[in-house]
């Protein structure tokens, strides 16, 4: 990912939720009028410097992103290594889903102020996005691998929906894939040859450059299509 595409450079931000809490996130704006905005959740991880950079293309796309450190309501700045998936996993399970939605209103409220709002959601931040996306009023999901999403095929998203998945996601086997495109036809849906889990991600060594910037293109125009203004 070079500079030009994660231009301007993401900075962080105080968000208020209803019940009170308050939390960082991090925030990238485009230099001109945005086209709408993007609430962006995190992976197990945390909200890294990789969830601030995926803010700063949605930037240099014309998208207004916001992606609050759900993990704030544990501890401010908790971040785990890419090395410790599990006590990111613990972190999520810790966390009770009335306070995740509020965290994510409230910044969908603040991504709001750029126009129509999309969701979007990496590994089990994508599974909530799945979640937010069956509950709330979102304008479209983007959605990379959402490691949980075959289980909750039982919830319905509100809005138009695209989904990114590797061929080779341990988390996500083709027969779940499958599973999600025979369930829900309206959602569309893209697997990328030998990628695998966090294909995105330029810090992992799962990243694939290839399947990561065809989803990104595809990604845009999906928003480009049903959010900008």
């Amino acid at each position: 990912m070079t500079d030009a595409v994660v231009s301007p450079r993401p900075s962080k931000v105080a968000l208020t939720a209803a019940d009170g809490h308050a939390l960082s996130a991090w925030s990238a704006r485009p230099a001109g009028r945005p086209k709408g905005g993007v609430v962006v959740l995190h992976a197990v991880y945390g909200a890294t410097a990789h969830i601030g950079q995926v803010c700063a293309r949605w930037a240099a796309a014309g998208y207004s992103a916001i992606a609050p450190a759900l993990f704030d309501r544990l501890g401010q700045d908790i971040v785990h290594p890419y090395d410790r998936p599990q006590a990111g996993v613990a972190s999520y399970a810790a966390l009770a889903a009335a306070a995740l939605y509020a965290d994510i209103e409230a910044a969908a409220a603040a991504a709001g102020r750029a126009g129509e709002v999309a969701i979007c959601g990496f590994c089990t931040g994508g599974s909530w996005a799945w979640r937010a996306a069956a509950r709330m009023p979102f304008a479209a999901q983007v959605n990379f691998y959402g490691s949980h999403v075959p289980a909750l095929l039982d919830l319905a998203p509100r809005c138009p929906t695209i989904l990114h998945y590797g061929d080779r996601d341990v988390l996500a086997p083709r027969e779940a894939i499958e599973d999600i495109r025979a369930r829900r036809p309206a959602v569309e849906l893209h697997v990328y040859p030998g990628a695998g889990h966090a294909f995105e991600n330029v810090e992992q060594a799962s990243y694939d450059a290839a399947a990561a910037d065809l989803a990104w293109q595809r990604s845009i125009a999906f928003l480009d299509r049903h959010v900008a203004t």
